[in-house]
């Protein structure tokens, strides 16, 4: 009787061990809801392209970006405004973009942008030159 019971006990230990390794093995990996599937490796050509700041409509539009990180960038608020300086730098696997607006009452006005890969946005900091306050913000790829 005792030996049955061993081998019992010897049986189950031995499925229940067997599964759990096969669980691990096999269980896929999760992603949760709005996480996407391939996360982009960002390189200065990853800012190509239309953002816009859900929180107002207002968009920046990056169509070159050359080797020194120097882009071709425009402002719309619903107008077109030109940047005086549009910047972006890739240090690190971190990439940012910084935006000058000089026209059209925002004088001094400034975008500090992190390229976040994972939800491909970019976040960061505007700062309203005339009322001297800072606001977090991001765009999201249009």
């Amino acid at each position: 009787m005792i030996v049955t019971f061993h081998r019992v006990v010897v049986l189950t230990l031995a499925v229940i061990l067997s599964g759990a390794a096969c669980a691990q093995q096999a269980a896929p990996e999760t992603k949760g809801p709005g996480v996407p599937s391939v996360v982009r490796k960002a390189s200065l050509d990853t800012l190509k392209g239309t953002w816009v700041r859900p929180d107002g409509g207002y968009r920046i539009e990056i169509g070159n970006v050359a080797a020194n990180g120097v882009l071709e960038a425009t402002y719309f608020n619903p107008n077109r405004l030109p940047f005086a300086k549009a910047h972006a730098t890739l240090a690190g696997g971190t990439l940012r973009a910084a935006f000058e607006l000089r026209d059209g009452g925002y004088n001094g006005s400034t975008y500090d942008l992190t390229y976040d890969p994972a939800s491909d946005q970019l976040k960061g900091i505007y700062y309203q030159a005339v009322i001297k306050q800072k606001f977090d913000v991001y765009f999201v790829r249009k």
